[in-house]
């Protein structure tokens, strides 16, 4: 594994921990929000739609936009767009407070906070990338993920603390703190990195490095490891209430299997760093232990069969994610790593989206039992394609 150039410059940890907790705003923005949107809409029919709306308004403009600011990092360095990102969200966050709780004032600050983490999310991939040696990206890429971990586990109970103590305006406060704090942090602390040369690059060139297995094959898995933890959040809590759980069980189910992707990503990109863990085989193993928790949550009975269903699906996706990241970055130019990561964060919006809508589809039509067993096929089908790949290392 070769290292990268020698003018990119070596940091310590701390000056890594504010790219780590612009992961958290993002994740943490996003489900804080999320979470409660129902007290605004309310339970009517047009008021679910608009819900529906709501939700996805912050994605949407994730999806349209991460390619853009991505390679907008590569054009002028990542370091403004990155800052620029997280002032945005802070400005974002400030609409809401000023224009008040109403559904039109929270789609707007919901659309601003998505296109700002469009902007700020790839630019901390590609700078965490570039200031590690890539035998660090494991480590440095699961430290990463945990804080985004973190973010999707604590957003909504402390979403909900906030919203009870000062309704909407008190956390769209927070957030504009919150990313305004982190902005000053990763100026103070992290380094300029200087935009690299690069070759013009045309559509078809685009096209082909998009469909080289080097940049392919770890985006799919990232797609398939998210479609695990969006359906193993919002479907395995219906399996527990089908079956008799209420809502506290319910909810241990959904904070095992966060805590569990949060604590194993750290520990499997130290092995993978190690030389222990082979990227392709640690991808396939991931997606094939998150593909037994989903088919044994509808086998084994009750709380404990959930619990260890949630286990599985946890530790799959946590040692899945920063090998993907890893393989990732180092398939990718380094010139062109801000497009690489921004491309590769549509890939993960979209299994995000289409794992619920696989399995709430499977669910209308037969059971959701069927569902999630579909999506343990699914993930099983991806995960036999990784390891049965050549060993060659592609270059995007």
């Amino acid at each position: 594994m070769s290292q990268p150039p020698p003018s990119w410059p070596r940091v310590g940890r701390a000056r890594l921990l504010p790219l780590y907790a612009a992961g958290f705003v993002t994740a943490f923005g996003a489900h804080a929000v999320a979470a409660s949107l129902g007290g605004i809409t309310g339970p009517e029919h047009t008021s679910l739609l608009e819900l529906g709306l709501l939700l996805a308004v912050y994605d949407g403009a994730e999806v349209l936009l991460k390619p853009v600011f991505g390679s907008l990092a590569d054009r002028i360095g990542p370091r403004p767009v990155l800052l620029g990102g997280l002032v945005a969200f802070a400005l974002a966050s400030a609409v809401f407070v000023l224009a008040g709780a109403s559904p039109a004032a929270v789609g707007l600050a919901r659309f601003g906070q998505g296109a700002a983490a469009a902007a700020f999310s790839p630019a901390a991939g590609a700078m965490v990338a570039r200031l590690t040696p890539q035998t660090g990206h494991g480590r440095a890429f699961g430290r990463y993920g945990a804080w985004k971990g973190l973010g999707y586990t604590l957003g909504p109970l402390l979403g909900g603390v906030l919203i009870s103590f000062g309704g909407f305006t008190l956390l769209f406060i927070t957030l504009a703190v919150l990313a305004v704090v982190v902005a000053a942090w990763a100026a103070i602390a992290v380094p300029t990195l200087p935009a690299l040369p690069r070759a013009r690059q045309t559509v078809l060139d685009l096209g082909r490095r998009m469909t080289q297995p080097g940049f392919l094959r770890p985006t799919v898995v990232l797609a398939a490891t998210t479609a695990a933890l969006s359906v193993g959040v919002g479907f395995l809590p219906v399996r527990g209430a089908a079956v008799g759980l209420g809502p506290v069980a319910t909810g241990a189910v959904v904070s095992v299997l966060a805590a569990a992707a949060a604590l194993v990503q750290p520990w499997a990109g130290r092995v993978r760093d190690s030389g222990r863990l082979p990227e392709r085989a640690g991808m396939a193993g991931g997606l094939v232990l998150a593909a037994v928790g989903f088919a044994s949550a509808p086998a084994l009975p009750g709380l404990v069969g959930l619990l260890g269903a949630a286990l599985a699906v946890g530790a799959g996706v946590g040692v899945v994610t920063p090998l993907a990241f890893a393989a990732l970055a180092a398939a990718a130019p380094p010139e062109r790593l801000g497009q690489t990561m921004g491309a590769a964060e549509v890939g993960r919006e979209l299994g995000d989206a289409g794992g619920p809508l696989l399995v709430g589809a499977l669910a209308a039509v037969a059971s959701l039992s069927l569902g999630l067993t579909g999506l343990a096929v699914l993930l099983a089908a991806v995960g036999a394609t990784v390891a049965a790949t050549t060993a060659r290392r592609d270059r995007a």
